[in-house]
């Protein structure tokens, strides 16, 4: 922050509680951090694997074997020597029997580089060392993700595991013939079915460089500019530090993909403030969290699935990104629209001028720092891959920190950026890595449509409780899955139900992965909410639960854009995408009310209640559901002007 800027708790101490924070319930934080020639080791490996993926991005990828076998072998190695096996192992010693696994991790998956051709000669019938290497290359990629995320995810792979070998015993709507051993290894190890499948694909390609983009620009300052960015755009407007949450969470959060992390990286610093401007603590850990939240569906960069989202319909990643516009930004101004009604609620105001940056010195000083970022929507309009937009994003980022003095890439800087592009990268590979076993399972046995069929037949052929019923997986399985995991596992269970009942491919991927996102804020296993509350001092179920009121747009635009499949830019025509938007911006307005319960003066809970029905009359695409909410609008706004002017009359007298 700048001089002018304080957090309340800008102590070391503040710092120190943050980290815990973070380490409770962001699983990967918890890492070794030794300080003997182990830490040097591990550090000098994840400089390796980051080099590696510049080099192949660069020159060239491999052969798509090689390159994902390759990306896995680095992130075994640096799983079991980073993450301990319980939480009572030692935090700053490597056991003997975790340099045996990674040697083991090492081993599996280089063999699949050194073998390559041989296995293609023996196509389908594998010998019995491919069989060991197999099950072993299974099981270790299953305790590596136990490690680095949790044990539910290698659970649910075994699970599906378990139904490939005994399906001939499973209800009969899910039966299936059962296969052996052999065949199930081959088909989740030995190809590109099962973990060495798209997600790894994604994982070793697109996803490791964005990660390396995100950690690089960091090393530069971007994280602490974006911030003082904000305090000096909106920093001095009423309820001023909560509407900094949320613009700079939400770009943060687009470059770091992990909303525990985003929550605790911004956090430190908005949370106090809003809290100094007279926002209440749990309010404050809630706006942060779902600020930070919302930065995976924020383009250019959003999270790791939306380029697995990308390579699974078979798409531009830029239509991806544009897709995503429409609908973060429906849930980025209705956040806006609430903290400001809340800060007129309850008469707060922004921070005084003077203990703001100045905007024109920040971009004069540091607007340098901005560049990647337009460089990175630059490449990926101008038609480049994601691939080389990261790469050349990277070396834009190198270049431009050289502008000025403190902002230069210094060798050491550089070495960290290396260093925990890595390492930030290691949940979501292994979380693809598992999840190709899931994936693996729909190939083999069918599994994706037995569920789409049931999900509809459940729902009865009803559009509105298939959406309902894949809403409710997507927030349960986030809720003991990583967001990729999540949107992978959704897209391939339920998904094509929606698509099904005639959804487009896009919009029916766009409404799992963000109801997959929701899960972080939804009790009881709401991660970023507990976070922010955990900064703020508040109770975390209170946090969670109006951190889930703030996201109701989060919750009611997927809806929206299923019915009215425009928003994502399905079927586009001009005016009625503008007639759609418009609409819908103005229902966000009135959702606001509808959740704050304020505008202009204190809202009544039957004006509340007309306000949510005239929000949803103008998210849902007719021009008679549009009439019913401007007439609610102007009802209210009738209603509640001249409940202010009498208010007003009353003070003055």
């Amino acid at each position: 922050m700048t001089d002018q800027i304080k957090p309340e708790t800008g102590s070391a101490a503040a710092a120190i509680d943050v980290e815990e924070i973070k380490r409770q319930y962001d699983s990967e934080s918890r890492f070794r951090a030794p300080r003997d020639w182990t830490g040097v080791l591990i550090n000098v490996i994840a400089v390796a694997m980051s080099l590696f993926h510049l080099y192949t991005s660069a020159f060239g990828l491999l052969l798509e074997m090689w390159q994902r076998s390759i990306h896995l072998f680095f992130v075994l190695v640096l799983v079991f020597l980073l993450y301990p096996m319980t939480s009572k192992s030692s935090k700053s010693r490597i056991p003997w029997y975790d340099y045996i696994l990674a040697a083991i991790g090492a081993c599996v998956t280089l063999y699949m580089v050194f073998q390559f051709y041989a296995m293609l000669t023996r196509s389908g019938m594998p010998n019995a060392s491919d069989l060991v290497v197999g099950c072993v290359g299974i099981l270790i990629v299953l305790e590596a993700t136990r490690r680095v995320s949790n044990p539910v995810l290698p659970a649910i792979a075994i699970f599906f595991l378990f139904y490939c070998y005994f399906g001939q015993y499973a209800p009969s709507l899910f039966q299936h013939r059962g296969y052996n051993f052999y065949r199930i290894i081959n088909h989740m190890y030995l190809g590109t079915e099962g973990i060495f499948g798209t997600p790894l694909a994604v994982s070793a390609t697109f996803v490791f460089m964005f990660v390396l983009f995100g950690t690089i620009v960091e090393q530069t300052g971007l994280g602490k500019y974006i911030i003082d960015l904000s305090m000096a755009l909106a920093g001095w407007s009423a309820g001023g530090p909560a509407k900094v949450a949320v613009v700079s969470s939400g770009i943060m959060g687009t470059i770091s993909g992990s909303s525990v992390a985003n929550v605790c990286t911004t956090g430190m610093f908005t949370i106090p403030l809003m809290k100094s401007v007279g926002y209440q603590s749990h309010f404050a850990g809630a706006v942060e969290a779902v600020a930070s939240t919302g930065g995976q569906i924020m383009p250019p960069v959003m999270g790791a699935a939306a380029f697995i989202m990308a390579q699974t319909m078979g798409v531009a990643y830029l239509h991806v990104a544009l897709a995503a516009v429409v609908p973060a930004l429906l849930y980025y101004i209705a956040v806006i629209v609430q903290v400001h009604f809340e800060a007129t609620r309850l008469g707060l105001k922004g921070l005084p001028r003077d203990r703001l940056p100045s905007l024109k010195k920040l971009l004069f000083e540091r607007g340098h720092l901005l560049l990647p970022l337009a460089g990175i929507v630059y490449f990926l309009v101008a038609g480049y891959t994601p691939l080389k937009a990261a790469y050349y994003g990277i070396l834009l980022t190198i270049v431009t920190s050289y502008a000025r003095r403190d902002t230069w890439l210094t060798p050491r800087k550089l070495w960290e950026g290396l260093v925990n592009g890595a390492r930030s990268s290691l949940g979501v590979a292994c979380a693809c890595a598992t999840v190709g076993i899931i994936i693996g399972t729909a190939t083999l046995t069918g599994l994706g449509l037995k569920l789409a069929h049931a999900i509809v037949t459940l729902a009865g052929g009803s559009l509105l409780l298939t959406l309902a019923f894949t809403m409710v997986a997507s927030i349960f399985l986030g809720m003991g899955l990583p967001t990729t995991a999540n949107f992978i596992v959704t897209s391939t269970m339920a998904a094509p139900a929606l698509i099904q009942l005639g959804i487009p491919p896009m919009a029916s991927y766009m409404f799992v992965l963000y109801f997959g996102i929701a899960a972080d804020l939804t009790p009881p296993v709401a991660l970023a909410a507990y976070a922010g509350a955990g900064i703020a001092r508040a109770d975390p179920v209170k946090t969670g639960i109006t951190a889930s009121k703030l996201a109701l747009a989060g919750f009611l635009v997927p809806y929206i854009y299923a019915y009215n499949p425009i928003l994502v830019l399905v079927g586009f025509e001009p005016l009625e995408f503008a007639q759609a938007v418009g609409t819908a911006l103005i229902g966000v307005f009135l959702l606001g009310m509808a959740t704050i319960g304020y505008f202009k003066a204190p809202l009544t809970w039957p004006l509340r209640v007309a306000a949510l029905a005239g929000a949803l009359g103008l998210m849902v695409p007719g021009w008679k559901s549009d009439l019913a909410g401007f007439a609610v609008l102007a009802c209210i706004w009738f209603t509640q002007t001249i409940k202010e002017k009498k208010t007003d009359r009353e003070k003055e007298h």
